[in-house]
C-alpha cells in the first residue's frame, strides 16, 4: 500500500503544510468542484465545502444541508487532496486539526483523543460512517481546464471499536485494493478501501 493510500484525512489535513505556499490555480467554482468530487454524484450538491483562505484558515465556503463535509485541497500540500466525509465525524476531525495547529504530536493527538471519546467529551458515532477521498501528484493537475489525472482513491468506512473477531476483515491491507480494517479496536477503526485503478477526473461533468 502506497504513502498516499495511507494518507487519512485527519493526517493530509494537518501536515499539509510541508510544501511553500501558492496561490489557489483554481477559480473558486472549480475548488468547490474539486472539493465535492470524491464523494458519490447524488451526495455532492448538499454538501458543506469548506477551504483555505489566504492565511491557510480552514473556513466554510459554502453551507449545505445534505450528510457530507468536503474539503478542499490546501493549496500549501506536496499532492493534491480532496476529501469527503459524514458530518456527524467533524467533531473528531476539527478535534485533530486544532491539536495539530497547537503542534502537538500525532501520537499524543490520538491519546487525547481516545481519551476524551471514552469520557464522553468528544462526539464520535457510534455507527459506520463513510468517508470519501482521493490524492493525485501536483504535477498532474491541470488546474486552468480543472482536469486532475492519475487520482488515487481511498474510500474509509469508520466503524468504531470494530476488530477482525467482530466484523471478519483482516487487519492487513489486500493487494486488490479490498477492504481490510485498520486501528481495530480503537474509537476511529475503520474499512480501508483502495481501488487499484488510478482515475482521470474532470470537474464539472
Amino acid at each position: 500500500m502506497s504513502r498516499i493510500a495511507f494518507c487519512l484525512v485527519f493526517v493530509c489535513v494537518a501536515r499539509a503544510g510541508f510544501a511553500q505556499p501558492s496561490q489557489h490555480a483554481m477559480s473558486p467554482a472549480l475548488r468547490i468542484a474539486a472539493a465535492v468530487s470524491p464523494a458519490p454524484a447524488g451526495m455532492r450538491s448538499g454538501a458543506t465545502v469548506m477551504d483555505y483562505d489566504s492565511t491557510g484558515t480552514l473556513v466554510t465556503v459554502r453551507e449545505g444541508k445534505g450528510l457530507l463535509i468536503c474539503l478542499a485541497d490546501n493549496p500549501r500540500g506536496k499532492s493534491f487532496h480532496v476529501a469527503c466525509y459524514d458530518r456527524e465525524l467533524e467533531p473528531f476531525m476539527a478535534r485533530g486539526r486544532a491539536l495539530r495547529a497547537q503542534h502537538v504530536s500525532d501520537d499524543e493527538t490520538d491519546s487525547i483523543r481516545a481519551r476524551e471519546i471514552r469520557g464522553g467529551t468528544l462526539a464520535m458515532p457510534r455507527h459506520p460512517t463513510a468517508l470519501y477521498q482521493y490524492v493525485a501528484e501536483r504535477d498532474s493537475v491541470d488546474a486552468a481546464a480543472g482536469v486532475i489525472h492519475g487520482a488515487s482513491y481511498l474510500y474509509i468506512v469508520y466503524m468504531p471499536f470494530a476488530t477482525t473477531a467482530t466484523t471478519g476483515f483482516p487487519a492487513q491491507p489486500l493487494d486488490d485494493g479490498g477492504p481490510w480494517l485498520m486501528y481495530p479496536g480503537k474509537p476511529w477503526a475503520h474499512l480501508m478501501i483502495g481501488p487499484p485503478k488510478a482515475a482521470t477526473i474532470t470537474l464539472g461533468k
